[in-house]
């Protein structure tokens, strides 16, 4: 028999459960604690991140409008790009962007696989709620990948500006994750 004793929301993951009790014989109970903080560790982010700009079709214009805003500060970072938009953001900002495959053609999973390998720091993804996307389960894995590895992710301009514009986007960061 189990007994519920808490249970935690954990974004993205659901529900976890904090501590349970079961009978084990003859009415002992044991206690068992999942995600200590022992099961977590601390991942650096250096104070020159490591930031991927991904952006639809129909949000290139925005991506470069908003790249070209922030010249300054991507300029203190590496950065790179899937496909058309790392071209993009390079010749029509000067930029240097570190180019992958078309996000239909493996660059999504590209950067999920960097994200995994603790070589991408933050997500920049102008993606369209609106236009269906052939590699729509592509996207949603590097949406999930980043979460589990416990990056920032911006969807849309205004979630970039509140990104770039915090103070730890130039300092060292320590991201907390389970330790997988």
């Amino acid at each position: 028999m189990i007994s519920v004793v808490s249970r935690t929301f954990v974004p993205y993951l659901g529900y976890r459960l904090a501590d349970f009790d079961y009978e084990v014989h003859k009415g002992r109970t044991t206690t068992l604690d999942f995600m200590n903080k022992e099961d977590l560790i601390n991942i650096e982010s250096p104070a020159k991140k490591r930031i991927a700009l991904v952006a639809h079709d129909n949000m290139k214009s925005e991506m470069l409008e908003w790249a070209k805003a922030h010249h300054d500060v991507l300029s203190q970072h590496v950065l790179l790009g899937t496909g058309t938009t790392g071209r993009l953001v390079a010749e029509q900002t000067g930029l240097e962007v570190e180019r992958l495959r078309s996000g239909p053609l493996g660059g999504d999973q590209q950067l999920g696989a960097r994200i995994a390998d603790r070589e991408i720091d933050i997500l920049l993804f102008f993606w369209d709620p609106l236009e269906p996307q052939p590699h729509d389960p592509d996207i949603k894995a590097l949406l999930r990948i980043a979460v589990v590895w416990n990056i920032p992710v911006a969807c849309n301009r205004a979630s970039a500006d509140f990104l770039m514009s915090s103070p730890l986007v130039n300092e060292i960061y320590q991201r907390r994750v389970p330790n997988y």
